[in-house]
């Protein structure tokens, strides 16, 4: 039986983990005008070593889905813990582009291994309703984070800090999640045959599973599409690009801390219709507002893609309890590789929209956010979409539910 000071510590030491993979999210877009700089770099090349970032993320969690119950959520953790310390040391020491792209595959690799033990470590560790809070309040910390990353790499550039001082901060948050982790008993799964790769697979060809993966591939897009792209949007348009970030991503971090409540309102499948009809309208609307009704859509856009991620996570823990820690990964994998995918097809949108609106005689910064909010409404499909398939999944699984309780009867 786990205890209630170590399953406090084994929270935390998660919640501190994700952290430093959101610093490493944030810290490392705020330093790279000054990494380009001194290496000399083209934008092809940052952008070749931030999808490294995004690359060993999702390697990590499906090797560590597969091993989670042979090598264990204790281990992978101090496989975690080696991977961001390397990343961010020979980030500091790299004398160019060869070894940045390493060091950011190793830090990606890291935040991945920590995705892949403490998803499923705090869905053995809590169940029911507790457990959708807990995992909510645990995700709290990508964007909450961000916020904290953020706000500490403006202030370090504005004070003349070198890139390699603010590298040295992620390491803080690293060493407190290895020493609360240390020495502490991790718990044991809670579902019958989770711990069997067989039983696993089986279980990930169900209908449930499959539906679930889909939906995640279009509810990382809705939340990581916009974000990538607004910035360069909002930044023709008389809003704040770094505003919104900070308005999006507070929101977020507050709406999980707050999950609990919501989730035992309206269920994980009411969560999710919710949700996608938010992200929608708020998507919609950075298509077509300017200025300060910006911050509207952002704050629509927050409540939308909030819950997205961790009630995700926590209806795959739940429907699918046979998928184990291997299905709770695969998901988290499809929504990291899924916004890989479609950030060229983005790219590609916002390239043949200025090639339309130049035609149309526009120039310069309308020019931009003609060809961006063009765009932006065509994002909005991504969770148009996601309402229709969560009202057929909100009374599919009501169905199930009845079904269920009048075969109990």
């Amino acid at each position: 039986m786990t205890t209630d000071v170590n399953k406090s510590a084994l929270f935390n030491g998660s919640c501190f983990a994700l952290i430093t993979t959101a610093f490493t999210f944030a810290i490392r877009a705020g330093i790279l005008t000054q990494l380009g700089s001194q290496f000399n770099l083209t934008a092809e090349q940052l952008g070749f070593i931030n999808s490294m970032w995004f690359l060993g993320f999702p390697i990590s969690m499906i090797i560590g889905g597969l091993v989670y119950h042979s090598f264990g959520p204790k281990n992978i953790m101090r496989v975690a813990f080696i991977a961001h310390t390397l990343g961010i040391i020979l980030t500091i020491y790299a004398g160019g582009y060869t070894l940045l792209l390493i060091s950011t595959l190793f830090i990606g690799f890291g935040n991945g291994c920590t995705e892949a033990a403490c998803n499923p470590m705090i869905a053995d560790t809590y169940s029911g309703v507790k457990m959708n809070k807990m995992l909510n309040r645990f995700h709290m910390w990508f964007p909450g984070g961000i916020v904290i990353g953020s706000l500490l790499s403006k202030f370090m550039t504005d004070a003349g800090l070198s890139w390699q001082v603010q590298m040295w901060v992620i390491m803080i948050p690293t060493i407190i999640y290895a020493v609360l982790f240390y020495g502490k008993t991790f718990p044991t799964p809670q579902v019958a045959g989770a711990t069997s790769i067989v039983e696993n697979l089986k279980a990930m060809v169900s209908l449930p599973y499959i539906f679930l993966f889909f939906c995640m591939a279009l509810t990382a897009i809705s939340e990581f599409g916009p974000q990538q792209w607004v910035g360069l949007v909002m930044s023709n348009s008389g809003a704040s690009p770094m505003l919104i970030l900070a308005l999006v991503t507070g929101l977020m971090a507050v709406g999980r801390y707050f999950a609990g409540p919501v989730v035992q309102q309206f269920g994980q499948t009411g969560v999710l219709l919710i949700s996608a009809v938010f992200a929608t309208i708020g998507i919609y609307l950075f298509s077509v507002v300017t200025g300060p009704l910006a911050y509207v859509a952002a704050v629509c856009f927050a409540i939308g893609v909030c819950y997205f991620w961790p009630t995700m996570v926590g209806a795959v823990a739940q429907r699918v309890p046979l998928s184990g820690a291997l299905g709770m990964s695969i998901i988290g994998g499809v929504g990291m590789f899924s916004s890989s995918i479609f950030q060229p097809i983005i790219g590609r949108w916002i390239d043949l929209a200025r090639v339309e609106s130049a035609q149309s005689g526009l120039t310069g910064a309308e020019l931009e956010l003609v060809a961006g909010q063009e765009t932006l409404a065509k994002m909005a499909s991504f969770p148009a979409i996601l309402i229709i398939l969560f009202i057929i999944f909100f009374f599919w699984q009501k169905k199930s539910k009845t079904e269920t309780a009048l075969a109990a009867h």
